[in-house]
């Protein structure tokens, strides 16, 4: 009786695998961002059901873990990871693949095997097996039938540095939406967050040496009211409403900690010599004049710079151990752009210093005072890297730089064989605005970056040889938020713009096809839908699927 029931129960499953093992799909089951090195179309289909079990070995357990989630998700079944059991969905590690971030994704319709050098590249399987899927209607509901299309894929990254930057000094993000936004990097294959913590506006992390900078510089007293350009004309208006927020140390240990299941990066942003008017409010010592100021409750530059004096580079030494206690990252950003020199120039101690020192002027004090946070933080074994004015007046030994206005201070820092990432405006500014046609757009700070010009981004300017080449790290977006209030807001200003870089900063250039990725783009804003985020419908400029 136990034979003829086994015998039965074997007779279903192979009925059950023989459905699917001959399915014939189509090249509409395959649009996947970034577009994969190679993808072969093959038959048959992989059936998430109850028999399912995701095993890898205790390296990848993080990786299983997060892929049994996403699956029992999308199915609304159980799908478990088990160390132990044998099942039919493999993660391994395999040292013979040559990209540190590369994989393997091979997809039959009785098994499922994804290989990477390193946890990160099965990871980033993971991501590309979830755009196979064919998802819901919304996040809310679950399908009866999941199965995923055969295919054998072979990918890794055009680059190694793939960033994504927030600003949260002008306007705060809780803890909850920052990993949701590092959920959102992560499903688009990122591995660097730029976490912009200090401005004039508003100093976000907690220092416990330094209480002030939270009680005091996290908190202005209010904020001007419409764009800022306007705020010394008569009839500028705030709000008249305080503004405030700051992370916890646990704070960010809890985001860094999150960070790294997901194979991100976290470099936080501690601004200097100048946007310091916050801390300097805080500690007024700190400052050139020894005025008490006020956080800054407008937008814009502001005159008010650290003092190049003994004190303040003991004060920043100390906030910044405390940093890079908590977070791991070797680059450690110390802005370094937008500093006015006037209060140098009428400064007695930093003339004193000119001449002490043998520099030319205010340019070099500010390479001088670079340099000495460089010295620090390299005993620390960690490297600064900064915005592309740090090349004024001499660049730190050391340093990686971010070139933002145009490519002009990258291409500068490569020839120089400096380390180098991309982020000019005019492709890599997310707070810009994304259409030409303003009429239904939310306030934005002006410019105009949509989907098509970041796509067309290449970050290897031609101006480099391909041995300069080489010290071109990658690409990063930013998102500055002077009038970006609310995390839906960030959601709309990024989606679909992170697509389009996605694919930049990892995929050949040589398969990049703006109507191909179109057809596939479309098919990934059913992916936002299904998950609820907010994204730019307008801005995509192709017509939708109905």
């Amino acid at each position: 009786m136990k034979n003829t029931l086994l015998i039965a129960l074997c007779i279903i499953v192979s009925a059950c695998s023989n459905k699917y093992a001959k399915v014939i799909n189509a090249e509409a089951d395959y649009h996947i961002i970034p577009k994969p090195t190679s993808l072969k179309i093959s038959e048959g289909r992989f059936l998430l059901d109850k028999n399912t079990v995701i095993t890898a070995e205790t390296a990848l357990e993080n990786e299983g873990q997060y892929l049994s989630e996403m699956l029992s998700t999308i199915s609304g079944k159980s799908i478990p990871f088990s160390k132990e059991t044998q099942g039919n969905i493999l993660l391994k590690l395999d040292e013979t693949i040559e990209n540190n971030e590369g994989y393997t994704l091979s997809v039959s319709y009785n098994q499922i095997t994804i290989t990477g050098k390193t946890s990160a590249g099965v990871f980033y399987g993971i991501q590309t097996l979830s755009q196979l899927i064919p998802l819901p209607a919304t996040a809310s509901n679950t399908q009866t039938e999941v199965s995923i299309p055969a295919t054998s894929i072979v990918d890794s990254p055009k680059f190694v540095y793939r960033g994504m930057h927030l600003d949260v000094a002008r306007h705060f993000f809780p803890v909850s939406f920052v990993k949701k936004y590092i959920d959102i990097l992560a499903m688009h294959k990122m591995n660097t967050f730029h976490w912009h913590l200090t401005e004039d506006q508003g100093w976000r992390i907690e220092i416990k040496k330094y209480p002030k900078l939270t009680s005091i510089g996290s908190i202005r007293k209010e904020t001007i009211v419409g764009h800022g350009n306007t705020w010394n004309k008569p009839d500028v208006k705030y709000d008249g409403k305080p503004y405030g927020g700051f992370y916890t140390q646990e704070d960010i240990k809890e985001v860094v900690a999150y960070a790294e299941t997901r194979h991100i990066t976290i470099i936080p942003e501690i601004e200097l010599p100048g946007h310091s008017l916050a801390a300097i409010t805080a500690y007024p010592e700190l400052g050139n004049t020894g005025e008490q100021y006020e956080v800054g409750k407008r937008w814009g530059v502001f005159p008010e710079i650290y003092a190049p004096s003994e004190e303040t580079f003991k004060f920043l030494e100390d906030v910044l151990t405390e940093v890079i206690a908590l977070f791991p990252s070797k680059l450690i950003h110390i802005g370094g752009d937008e500093a006015p020199k006037k209060q140098w120039e009428a400064s007695k101690l930093a003339q004193d210093i000119i001449k002490r020192e043998g520099l030319k002027d205010e340019h070099e004090l500010q390479s001088y005072f670079i340099r000495r946070i460089e010295k620090f933080l390299n005993s620390k074994g960690r490297n600064i890297i900064g915005w592309d004015e740090i090349l004024e007046g001499g660049l730190a030994p050391n340093a990686t730089v971010m070139s933002w206005r145009g490519e002009k201070g990258g291409i500068q820092a490569a020839k120089m064989h400096h380390n180098v990432v991309m982020t000019p405006t005019r492709f890599c500014y997310f707070d810009f605005y994304q259409t030409k046609d303003r009429t239904n757009e939310p306030l934005a700070i002006g410019g105009n970056t949509s989907v098509e010009q970041v796509y067309s981004y290449n970050p290897l300017p031609k101006e480099l040889t391909k041995e300069e080449q080489k010290y071109i790290l990658g690409a990063q977006a930013n998102v500055w938020t002077e009038y970006i209030k609310t995390p839906e807001q960030v959601e709309y200003m990024v989606l679909p713009r992170l697509t389009a870089l996605s694919e930049v900063v990892w995929s050949s250039y040589e398969t990049k096809d703006w109507n191909d990725f179109q057809t596939r783009l479309i098919h990934l804003t059913k992916r936002y839908e299904a998950l609820g985020l907010n994204y730019a419908k307008h801005s995509l400029e192709i017509k939708t699927e109905k």
